[in-house]
């Protein structure tokens, strides 16, 4: 007999699961409140620009060509990207300027001419990087952490033999700081990559310097047509799986019995499947959709990660000096991330994200102009002022940006759209506004995120950023995988 599945929520990481299931036999229903897919990976157009909502950069694109691989098609005829020569280019404030270039010998030599920093540091660095991805991504990426099975095997007894050797009794900073004590624009650089998955550099443990390797070994790309065609691939795969969506169809509850799940209540309407999977953040999930069950108030109380302020500005001007991703410098770090984890607010001289998708996709812009996603990292919400941290923000970062550029920028502004915690909240159900779940500021917080399954509810399982492997494209479509794979060994 067919197992029927009910996924809550139309994130990257539910469509995925729905993909793989549905390839397996599944009958799938997909439950999404809002009326369009993909959460965060969204996109909206205004006044001639269009805009990727949320994340802009994309990785390890393997991840989704496998989901057609597992449906037997051909990924290319539903899915093209082209690998970036140039990641991000970085500015400080004494006119610095740096090209992160695709090789690592490149990026190297780069920054040996650019910042004084000898090569060799820079390639020991990503060795290091890559040696925590090689005795780490078996068990942290491509499994879960919380069954037995998952341990009795040699990469696992491996992993755990090379603990002390993979940062995680040092911070990020300090890891950093010890391999480029005297050049601190290489040590900021290095620690911005905690911000990849909403966490403290200063406080998280030096396991996350396995980030540079998956984006310098595996490489930066750029879909063709913006973010939304990864959204846009996935959930016409998922369709032709036969998945049903049913969007504009809030669920109310997850249905159980004698601790098993057995269905969902959509408009106060009861619905029996096999299995539930929530890609709802896991804080909302147990608050509004298992409120009579046990709470795991441990990892509900975790600290969660930051969140963002977007700005999307119309900029009717092309600059030459800016590519697809640009990142501006705060020139004092440590305040900025105190500021974000410990006074939950912003600080006057954020560091500031640039995306321009138009210098690839043209038509992402009107003919002279560009496509400006401005983002900064900001604390997750917590009642603040937020009129008032937003006027703030926004006329620092334009006198930020300004002062860089050397140019007036506000007059330039044609149109601008503003997202908030407070907004992301409201669109995605992330608790405070977060992006990626629970913070990574505790060397064992891998270890203390909420499982891919319920520990008290059979049939019931999670996928998503807010719980294992964590957040982000990449980790939500692994995430995906790990889920997938225990309801079919279920």
């Amino acid at each position: 007999m067919t197992k029927k599945a009910a996924i809550v929520g139309a994130g990257i990481g539910g469509m995925a699961t729905a993909v793989r299931l549905a390839s397996k036999g599944f009958e799938v229903s997909v439950f999404e409140a809002n009326d369009y897919p993909g959460g965060k990976l969204s996109s909206f157009e205004t006044n001639g620009y269009r805009f990727d909502a949320g994340p802009s950069l994309f990785t390890m694109p393997h991840l989704v060509d496998e989901l057609f691989l597992e449906a037997n098609k051909t990924p290319r005829d539903y899915f093209q990207y082209q690998q970036l020569e140039k990641g991000c280019f970085y500015f400080w404030e004494d006119g610095t300027h740096l090209q992160a270039l695709k090789k690592v010998e490149d990026f190297a030599e780069e920054v040996e001419k650019k910042l004084g920093v000898p090569k060799k540091l820079v390639l020991a660095h990503f060795k290091k990087s890559a040696f925590i991805y090689e005795n780490t991504h078996k068990i942290f990426l491509e499994n879960s952490l919380h069954k037995l099975q998952s341990y009795l095997n040699f990469s696992t007894f491996k992993s755990i033999l090379n603990l002390p050797f993979i940062g995680i009794s040092k911070t990020m900073h300090e890891a950093n700081k010890n391999r480029f004590i005297e050049h601190k624009k290489m040590v900021q650089l290095f620690d911005r990559f905690a911000t990849y998955n909403g966490s403290n550099p200063y406080s998280a443990p030096a396991t996350l310097n396995i980030i540079p390797h998956l984006e310098h070994h595996f490489g930066a790309y750029f879909p063709k047509g913006g973010m939304i065609s990864i959204t846009n691939c996935v959930f016409e795969l998922a369709k032709t799986l036969g998945v049903k969506f049913h969007f504009g169809k809030k669920v109310n509850q997850i249905l159980t019995e004698n601790g098993i799940a057995k269905g969902i209540e959509v408009n106060n309407g009861k619905l029996q499947f096999d299995y539930v999977i929530s890609n709802m953040d896991i804080v909302p999930t147990y608050k509004y959709l298992l409120k009579h069950e046990k709470q795991p108030t441990k990892v509900l109380n975790q600290e969660r990660s930051s969140s963002a302020l977007i700005f999307y500005w119309g900029i009717k001007k092309e600059f030459p000096q800016l590519d697809l991703h640009n990142l501006f410098f705060s020139e004092n770090y440590s305040a900025e991330f105190k500021h974000i984890f410990e006074k939950q607010n912003i600080f006057n001289d954020p560091t500031v994200y640039v995306n321009i998708s138009s210098k690839f996709n043209k038509n992402d812009a009107p003919k002279g102009c560009e496509n400006w996603f401005v983002m900064i990292n900001v604390p997750g919400n917590f009642n603040q002022d937020w009129e008032k941290l937003i006027e703030d923000a926004r006329q620092n970062i334009l006198i930020k940006l300004s002062r860089i550029l050397k140019v007036d920028l506000k007059t330039y502004i044609e149109t601008e759209t503003i997202l908030d915690p407070i907004l992301i909240e409201q669109k995605t159900s992330s608790f405070r506004g977060s992006l990626y779940g629970t913070s990574s500021n505790n060397r064992f917080a891998a270890f203390f995120r909420h499982p891919n399954f319920s520990k008290n509810i059979k049939k019931l399982y999670f996928v998503g950023g807010s719980v294992h492997p964590g957040g982000g494209i990449p980790l939500a479509l692994s995430s995906a995988k790990i889920t997938a794979d225990l309801i079919l060994k279920d």
